[in-house]
């Protein structure tokens, strides 16, 4: 059963990198999974397109003219994928209205973004939710965030986390005082917090050290305002390295559809810090994987900074349980199946045409 993947890539990020992880496991439970691209000729696409080829997956891409290029949703029309299954909100409107010879259509939102807050967009966005038979939602918290900013059913929503592979043993933590931060150096990622907060906490602990691992137009102003002892590393990827020399990862997000940062530090046996928004709370159990702690807080993350700084043990049990939980809970095998769920759920139901002429859309 052919299912076609679409999404606009520009770079390799979370969304990205689920793909690659899934794509791949769709294939081998039986799924003719298969890519389509679309892209502006940013070096990330034809990073992912050959990262995905090399996966054995099938890959297509087609180059964009415009932001929202005309001539997709006539191509995406003579297609006929069993399933179309698209993935962020360029797909989603470009390619949902017009499959109409698709047999299902899957829809995945993965992400907060600001651009959300556009009420153009955010209409465009539920007009093209309208012609997908099913949704899918990498938190639950992206799922209720997505119900109050754009009055999608949050009935209608799957929930499918993001999965992980388990790494090698991870080395032991050094102390508690080094602490990572990996992301883009946007405004949503909520860096300008966390110097606060380091600066607050450095104040009592002159030992305390923190890596940023990251590029992004922000990254001068960062750089402007960061107090000693804050090292600015450019982007890093793999970022294995950073989390393994560290011993607390702190994500200070505003906004955060899931939390791939905390969970691949999970892996690798780190407590994560993390804002009380979006996924990031179904990933880091508080006082018990790691710390959850107000958005937009510099004090109440400096206090989680400075808790965790002076009580090694703790910080290495929550280290520990947040390795356990990830290796059992967020498994790229555990994602698979829930996509594989939902796929099998809609080739059950009634076919799409059937829908439509009984008025259900």
């Amino acid at each position: 059963m052919t299912v076609l993947h679409v999404q606009k890539v520009s770079g390799v990020s979370g969304s990205e990198a689920h793909l690659l992880s899934l794509l791949p496991l769709l294939r081998a439970r039986g799924w003719d999974a298969r890519m389509l691209v679309l892209h502006e000729g940013e070096p990330g696409a034809r990073e992912f397109m050959t990262s995905m080829r090399a996966r054995g997956v099938p890959t297509e891409a087609w180059r964009m003219r415009l932001d929202l290029d005309p001539t997709v949703p006539a191509r995406i029309a003579l297609r006929s994928p069993r399933i179309l299954h698209t993935h962020l909100v360029h797909a989603d409107v470009l390619c949902l209205p017009a499959a109409v010879r698709a047999g299902a259509r899957v829809s995945t939102k993965h992400g907060f973004n600001e651009f959300r807050a556009n009420r153009a967009i955010a209409a465009a966005d539920r007009f093209a939710a309208r012609f997908a038979d099913a949704h899918i939602a990498i938190s639950r918290g992206l799922a209720d965030y997505l119900s109050v900013r754009e009055r999608l059913p949050r009935e209608r929503f799957e929930i499918v986390h993001y999965g992980i592979a388990a790494g090698p043993e991870p080395p032991a933590p050094p102390a508690p005082t080094r602490l990572a931060a990996v992301g883009r150096l946007i405004p949503i990622k909520g860096f300008d917090v966390l110097l606060q907060a380091f600066a607050e906490a450095r104040m009592r602990r002159p030992d305390l050290t923190l890596e940023i691992a990251g590029a992004g137009p922000l990254e001068a102003e960062l750089r402007a305002a960061a107090p000693e002892g804050v090292t600015f590393l450019g982007r890093v990827s793999p970022a294995r390295a950073v989390y393994e020399r560290n011993a607390v990862v702190v994500v200070p997000s505003r906004g955060e559809g899931f939390g791939m940062v905390a969970l691949e530090a999970a892996e690798r046996g780190r407590p994560a810090i993390v804002s009380r928004v979006g996924g990031l709370p179904e990933i880091v159990v508080d006082g018990e994987t790691g710390l959850v702690v107000p958005a937009d807080s510099p004090h109440a993350l400096a206090e989680a900074i400075l808790s965790l700084a002076s009580s090694p043990g703790l910080a290495s049990a929550y280290g520990e349980a947040a390795r356990r939980r990830a290796l059992e809970s967020f498994t790229e095998e555990g994602a698979a199946a829930g996509v594989e769920r939902v796929y099998r759920s809609i080739a059950a139901a009634p076919s799409s045409t059937s829908r439509k002429s009984k008025g259900t859309r």
